[in-house]
């Protein structure tokens, strides 16, 4: 029997499937004006939506909670291969004594019969804990992007 080690237990993969062509789910990560309509949890908001979006080119995002608290993050892209792959760092940047460290999120997008299947590894969280804590977060959020894909799609 396999186990997992420790980089694998502190990795989130999660595999979605979109009734959306690659280029229109792909536009979705790379355009700030799609962004800001999808980007973050259920009734999260995103009021900073800066991106320089290049290898090498940083992005700045606030999501900002139902209650009003701001929940920053932060990155660089390190690959970018249109419709096909993206990789970016992620840093939490809320001000926050815990000890954040640049975790490191790889998107990878196929076309399947007309839809696209996307997907995430969220990988060198801290702890388990962290990961398990990002689980549900990016689970409602492509829930969000599949509303938006739906809507721009008509």
């Amino acid at each position: 029997m396999r186990t997992m080690n420790d980089q694998e237990q502190r990795t989130l993969t999660i595999q979605r499937t979109f009734d959306a062509p690659v280029e229109l789910v792909f536009a979705a990560w790379t355009k700030p004006k799609h962004l800001v309509r999808w980007f973050g949890p259920n009734d999260f908001t995103l009021p900073t939506c800066e991106q320089d979006f290049r290898v090498n080119g940083k992005y700045n995002f606030c999501m900002r909670a139902p209650d009003g608290t701001d929940h920053w993050v932060r990155g660089e892209y390190r690959e970018i291969r249109e419709f096909d792959r993206l990789v970016f760092t992620w840093t939490r940047d809320d001000g926050q004594p815990a000890p954040w460290v640049d975790n490191m999120v790889t998107l990878e997008f196929e076309e399947v019969k007309g839809m696209t299947r996307m997907t995430m590894r969220h990988a060198l969280f801290s702890t388990e804990h962290d990961r398990n804590d990002h689980q549900g977060g990016w689970g409602e959020c492509f829930d969000r992007l599949a509303t938006f894909l739906n809507s721009v799609r008509g």
